[in-house]
């Protein structure tokens, strides 16, 4: 359910309750503002207005008397620690806290900061968090009597119209929508979430917004070469599909960016089978090309005068008479073959075929998503996705933008040494290291085989594939990095 952002000088109905974000050690400000308020309101705000003092994360709840308006108060940080992130993590809680209260519609006081800029990225953070709390993947349950408790309207009050904060609160809600899409998609259990239902879903996800959408079925995709795909895929009754997305709408002669997500839409391991409690979450195996299809989606929402391509290799892994084999050679579209060690390390394996096919692009980058180690998040826990390049100015913009954005990115090694790690005997590559170390670093030197000739980052979001305890998001599927990659492809 999409929360709607009103921007208004009073609000709509008087009695609305009212949301105060505040700093450690502040006292309630602004009420005086608030013409709506009665003389009985503002005194007890008053009274009450010294001994709120919350904490950072801090949550307070008040009913005044006579017109039983809520109050919440949020903490948001100490002031010397105030940052947009702080802001935005305020905002979870202020929604999950009115989600809990059933509360359906609250205000909040709003002002523009000096800078045009600051203040739309500022609100447009505001607004894309509020859309994350608000989502929750309720498609399988039943709706209780009184529906389920999500927030319909934020009024933001301000004392006079500000066009900054009004494109803020668009574009947030924007990128929030695409966020909580991906989430859905992710969220979709194996059975109802297969290669040929992704597909269709970026095709009726690209209606009316100028992406063209090509299927590849599994004939194409033969046709093609792509011996990766068709490898990973033997095992399963669910053929592969090989989505090909293009929003073409910069200059002719402007080389475009181009995503690429791993679509696994269920991962048992394979052969090699995954142990009980690791296959669970495996229908979010495909978290990465959720995240292309949304980011592309928001890019043509948002009227971006780039050209992006976003490419999506659909694959069941399954175990089955007919699957592929440890010790099985896969020739790839380039020619390279793959010596296949263990079948569950079969992401690398797809994206392989698909960095190869980004080349007829000639792109100006080339940035992959894949849920693609657990090396990944032994390395870096469940707040940090691997970020890997061998660009140091790439690097650097890629920290930038994650640091805004609220999708952290943590740098690790990728250098030429490692390859002797991943040399097959039999095939020109193996799919794994000879050795337990440093799997997401092996992993990304792998697919650096196949990404030479072009700008490119290896972006391992496996630890950032599903919501933790904290972030004050509902529990699956994460959503990242949408918004790192639409701030990417709007600055690029």
């Amino acid at each position: 359910m999409p929360v709607k952002f009103k921007l208004l000088r009073e609000p709509q109905p008087k009695t609305i309750p009212l949301v105060f974000f505040m700093f450690e050690g502040d006292y309630i400000a602004g009420y005086s503002l608030f013409k709506f308020l009665s003389e009985e309101e503002k005194d007890y705000l008053k009274k009450i207005r010294k001994s709120v003092n919350p904490k950072e994360k801090e949550v307070k709840l008040f009913i005044l008397p006579k017109t039983e308006r809520k109050i919440l108060t949020v903490g948001v940080s100490k002031k010397s620690e105030f940052s947009t992130q702080k802001a935005a993590l305020a905002t979870r809680i202020a929604i999950q806290t009115a989600k809990k209260e059933k509360i359906k519609k609250f205000a909040f006081w709003v002002a523009p900061w000096t800078d045009a800029k600051k203040t739309q990225d500022f609100y447009e953070a505001v607004a894309a968090n509020a859309q994350m709390a608000n989502f929750e993947f309720v498609k399988y349950k039943t709706p209780p009597k009184d529906g389920f408790n999500f927030i319909d309207e934020i009024q933001a009050i301000a004392a006079r119209p500000d066009k900054n904060i009004a494109e803020g609160f668009r574009r947030g809600t924007i990128v929030g929508e695409e966020v909580n899409a991906a989430r859905r998609l992710a969220n979709t259990p194996g059975g109802d979430m297969t290669p040929r239902i992704l597909a269709q879903h970026a095709r009726r996800d690209a209606k009316g917004t100028g992406i063209k959408v090509s299927i590849f079925d599994e004939k194409k995709i033969k046709a093609l070469k792509m011996g990766g795909i068709l490898g990973v895929s033997k095992g399963s009754d669910e053929r592969p599909r090989f989505i090909v997305m293009e929003y073409l709408k910069g200059p002719k002669n402007q080389k475009p960016i181009v995503l690429v997500g791993k679509g696994v839409t269920f991962d048992t391991g394979g052969l090699n089978l995954k142990p009980e409690q690791a296959i669970y979450e495996m229908h979010m195996d495909m978290s990465g090309g959720s995240a292309v299809i949304h980011t592309i989606r928001a890019a043509a929402r948002l009227k971006l005068k780039k050209n992006i391509v976003g490419l999506v290799p659909a694959v069941e892994n399954m175990p089955s008479g007919s699957s592929y084999h440890p010790g099985d050679v896969l020739r790839t579209m380039s020619g390279k073959t793959i010596e296949v060690l263990n079948t569950d390390a079969e992401g690398r394996i797809i994206l392989a075929d698909a960095l190869t096919y980004a080349k007829k692009y000639e792109p100006a980058l080339v940035v992959d998503i894949a849920t693609l180690t657990g090396a990944a998040m032994a390395a870096l826990g469940q707040r940090w996705t691997g970020l890997f390049t061998s660009d140091k100015k790439l690097e650097e913009r890629f920290r930038k933008l994650g640091n805004e954005t609220g999708d952290a990115v943590w740098p690790l090694p990728l250098t030429a040494d490692y390859e002797e790690e991943i040399k097959g005997t039999f095939g020109d590559w193996a799919n794994i290291g000879k050795t337990k170390y440093g799997g997401a670093i092996t992993a990304a030197v792998f697919l650096w085989q196949w990404a030479k000739g072009y700008p490119w980052v290896h972006l391992d979001i496996a630890p950032r594939m599903t919501t933790i305890e904290g972030e004050y998001l509902a529990k699956g599927a994460a959503g990242a990095p949408v918004r790192l990659l639409v701030r990417l492809l709007e600055e690029f």
